[in-house]
This record gives structure tokens, C-alpha cells and sequence, in this order.
């Protein structure tokens, strides 16, 4: 797995730094190779040019106007002579004739530490290389001595002359010249990262205001803003953002006080219904006392007139409830209650003991809002009969300091893509209950009145039914000062 960096202060950093380093690499390398040739080819030149006037000044054997002696032939002394000209302190020479060879005392090396190019190169003309030899590095000088005749035109003497050079010296300063170097490409490397650090700072900084602004924005405050510096890139996204939050502001203004006077419409239609749907539930009492004394059409017509009287009763309710939590206006009123009373209380004033199942510890008591309480078990509990199939199964426990509530049916269940919506205001699973008796608000006030309770509510599907899960927690001590 390859890591590669995602932030973006990484980014720039290591991008700085590889760029900075590159150049310095490239800078010293090629510094460096212009000096060592320099330093070697300068020692190449002296060391040539010092064979090549020694030789010039034998007496025995030479180049230009040195002549050959009229003796037979060159004996182990010419040699002899010719090496300790040759031989400077620290240098090795080695001259051959034929099969006569003479080195210079205590020589190192001998013609096997020759490469065999130069000594071809050898017989053409003055030729020299650079080896390694013991670990150390040496410049080989390789000639063929010639003399000239009486008309002046050189030719071969049979004799050939090998020189070792030491270059030590210019290694010991190629060698400090590296180090030198390699120290200076540390230096920097230090300059530039810090240079990155400070240079990527300085441009994330705008960006890291950005991120804290628009984090404020989104947890909603949207009066931030952003001072607008320089006249760059990021001056002009940061005058965008400016000009984005401000429209937002304005728009978001629009919105709530739209949201402000709808919820203000709702609680006041709601109020002003109260008065004639308590008339008129008290007339459709004494009508449906009546009811099966009346006509067929007449008796069917006053029932419809009944249940959809009760039906808006119960919206209007609903409506006001949840303009109190829209409004702020809930309040929770906690008290040490018994569950399983509290429960079978609820189960009783609406007639459904007989078919509802209730299971809860014997003796459990908890801290609730009773009547809130009883308005999200109600919720529950009548959602499950309208809409599910017996039995219908409550049960209660304490876990870990927290009071949970299952209520559970054995119906078809809610499908799958609506159980993200089930607590949404007026929302109903299917066709088949858009004209039901609820209003639709059943559940959204159950969850309302659990989040009162600083609890939570969930729903899932199971096999057969649905299964909704109320937890509310204990509530803290208060602290005593």
C-alpha cells in the first residue's frame, strides 16, 4: 500500500522541499563535476607537461633536438639513468627496451598494473589514464621515446617510458569538496523546509479561516464573515464567500420568518377551532345517543359526522401540541412515577386492556413526565392497532440506568422505504391510510415528547411486525452548592 499524503499543508511542504532539494542537488552535482575535472585535468596537464620536459632534457635519449649516442646499443645503465630522471619523489616510473626493464627503487607497481589500451595507445604517441590501483588513485603517463635523425624527422627508439602519477591530493580535496558540499545540501534542506512550513502557513491560513467560517456557517451562525486582505485568489473566494453567507443569511432570514408565520397560522386556526369542535362534539354526543333510532341514510350520515368530527378533534389537538414544541413553549415536569401504573393507566382510560399485552417489572419506578409519558405509550400503542395486528405487546424495562419501552405488533409491518419517514409530520405509510383516523402527527409528538425527555425512539422492522423501542435516560442529580 503506497501513503500518500492528503492534506494539503503536506502537499505543499513536500513539493517545496523536492523542488528545493532538486535544484540543490543539481546545482552542487553539476559544480562538483566541473570542479573535479578542472582539479584533474589541471593535474593531468602538469604531470604530462613534467615528463615531457624531462625527457626533453636527457642526454641519453630524447624528444625534439636530443639525439640518439653513437654507442651499439642502450644498456641497463641508459635505463638506470633514464628511470632516476624520471622518478620524482612520490612517482614510479618503469622504462622497457626490448627485453630489458628497469623500475624505479622500491616501485610499487609493475607493467601488469598497465592497462593494455595504454600501452597500444603507447607506441602512437604520449597517452595517459587514470586507474585505481591499491585503493588508491593514480595517473599513468605512457610514451614511446624517439630520437631524430640528421634530417630532423623523429623515429622510434624501441624505447618506452611509463610514469605513475599520484592524485591522491586531488582526491583528499574532491573528498572535502563532497563533504562540503553534502553539508551545504543539508543547510538546505533545513532552509527549505523551514521556508515550506512558513510559506505553506502563510497560504493556509486564509484557507484554515475559510474552514472555521464555513463550519460556523453550517452550524448556523450566519452573521460570520471573513476580512477580505490583498488583491490574490484567495482574497477573491474569500470576498465570494462574504457575498454567499450574506445571501444566505438573507434568504434563510426569508425563510423562518415564512416558517415563523406559518407555525404563528397553525396555533391560531388551531385555537380559534377549539371553540366550535367543542360545540360541536357536544351536539354529535347527543346525536349519536339518537343514531339507531334515525332512518338508515339519516343515522349513516350523522355517524360519518361523528367520526370525522372526532377525527378533526384529535388533528386540532395535535396541531396545538405541536405548536407548543415548534413555539418552545414544552415544558417537562418530572416526577418519581410508578411505569407499570403509569402504564396500565394509559391502557385503561382508552379501553385497551384487553388488547394489549403489558409486561413490567414489578415495583419500577422511574423520573417522568407522566402525562407526557402517557401521550407517547398512547401514540405508540393506538399506531400499533390501527395499522398492525395482534398481539399487540408492551414491555418495559431498566437498563443501565435507562428506562426502555418496546411496543411491538404482529401485523404486515411498515415497509422498508418508510421507516426513515415514520416520524416525519403528516406522514403515512401507503394509500391505505391516507384517509385513516390519524392525523399524522401521532408520531412526530411521541418523538418530540422522548426528546423532552432527553431520550430516543426507534423503529425497526420485524418477523412479523414493527417493533418501536423508546429509551429514556435517568435524569442527573442535581448538584448541591
Amino acid at each position: 500500500m503506497t501513503w500518500l499524503p492528503t492534506g494539503l499543508r503536506a502537499r505543499l511542504v513536500i513539493t517545496f522541499t523536492l523542488v528545493a532539494v532538486t535544484a540543490s542537488f543539481m546545482v552542487a552535482g553539476l559544480g562538483y563535476q566541473l570542479v573535479r575535472r578542472e582539479i584533474l585535468g589541471r593535474a593531468e596537464r602538469v604531470a604530462v607537461a613534467g615528463v615531457r620536459e624531462t625527457l626533453s632534457k636527457t642526454t641519453l635519449v630524447g624528444i625534439g633536438d636530443a639525439v640518439w649516442p653513437d654507442g651499439p646499443s642502450v644498456t641497463g645503465d641508459d635505463l638506470a639513468d633514464l628511470v632516476s630522471a624520471l622518478a620524482v619523489p612520490d612517482r614510479t616510473a618503469i622504462i622497457t627496451y626490448g627485453a630489458l626493464r628497469r623500475s624505479s627503487p622500491g616501485a610499487r607497481f609493475t607493467m601488469a598494473d598497465v592497462p593494455g589500451p595504454l600501452i597500444m595507445q603507447a607506441t602512437q604517441r604520449m597517452a595517459h589514464q587514470r586507474v585505481r590501483l591499491r585503493e588508491e588513485p593514480w595517473l599513468i603517463i605512457a610514451t614511446q621515446l624517439q630520437r631524430s635523425g640528421h634530417s630532423g624527422v623523429p623515429w622510434p627508439t624501441g624505447l618506452t617510458a611509463y610514469v605513475f602519477v599520484p592524485l591522491a591530493d586531488e582526491e583528499g580535496t574532491l573528498l572535502r569538496l563532497r563533504t562540503a558540499l553534502a553539508q551545504a545540501g543539508g543547510i538546505t534542506l533545513t532552509i527549505a523546509l523551514t521556508v515550506a512550513l512558513l510559506s505553506a502557513r502563510g497560504v493556509l491560513r486564509p484557507v484554515r479561516r475559510l474552514g472555521e467560517a464555513a463550519r460556523a456557517l453550517g452550524a448556523g451562525d450566519l452573521r460570520v464573515r471573513l476580512p477580505v486582505r490583498g488583491a490574490d485568489e484567495l482574497a477573491e473566494l474569500t470576498a465570494t464567500f462574504n457575498e454567499t453567507a450574506a445571501a444566505l443569511e438573507q434568504t434563510v432570514s426569508e425563510l423562518r420568518t415564512l416558517e415563523s408565520m406559518s407555525r404563528r397560522f397553525v396555533a391560531d386556526v388551531s385555537h380559534e377551532l377549539r371553540t366550535p369542535l367543542t360545540a360541536m362534539t357536544a351536539v354529535t354526543g347527543m346525536l349519536a345517543e339518537d343514531a339507531d333510532d334515525l332512518p338508515d341514510d339519516v343515522g349513516e350520515a350523522v355517524r360519518i359526522i361523528i367520526r370525522e368530527t372526532n377525527r378533526l378533534r384529535v388533528m386540532v389537538e395535535h396541531l396545538i401540541e405541536i405548536s407548543r414544541f415548534d413555539a418552545g413553549a414544552a415544558v417537562l415536569r418530572r416526577e418519581t412515577v410508578n411505569v407499570g401504573d403509569t402504564l396500565a393507566d394509559c391502557l385503561e382510560v382508552r379501553g385497551w386492556t384487553d388488547r394489549v399485552e403489558l409486561t413490567v417489572p414489578a415495583g419500577l419506578a422511574f423520573s417522568l413526565d407522566a402525562r407526557r409519558f402517557d401521550v407517547i405509550v398512547a401514540n405508540l400503542a393506538g399506531n400499533a392497532l390501527r395499522h398492525g395486528a395482534p398481539p399487540v405487546l408492551v414491555n418495559a424495562r431498566l437498563v443501565r440506568s435507562t428506562l426502555e419501552i418496546t411496543i411491538r405488533d404482529h401485523g404486515a409491518g411498515i415497509p422498508e422505504a418508510a421507516l426513515p419517514h415514520v416520524f416525519d409530520r403528516f406522514f403515512k405509510a401507503g394509500a391505505g391510510r391516507s384517509r385513516s383516523d390519524g392525523s399524522g402527527l401521532g408520531l412526530a409528538i411521541a418523538k418530540a415528547n422522548t426528546e423532552l425527555h432527553d431520550g430516543t425512539i426507534t423503529v425497526e422492522r420485524c418477523d412479523p411486525g414493527t417493533r418501536f423501542t423508546v429509551r429514556i435516560p435517568r435524569p442527573p442529580r442535581p448538584i448541591v452548592t
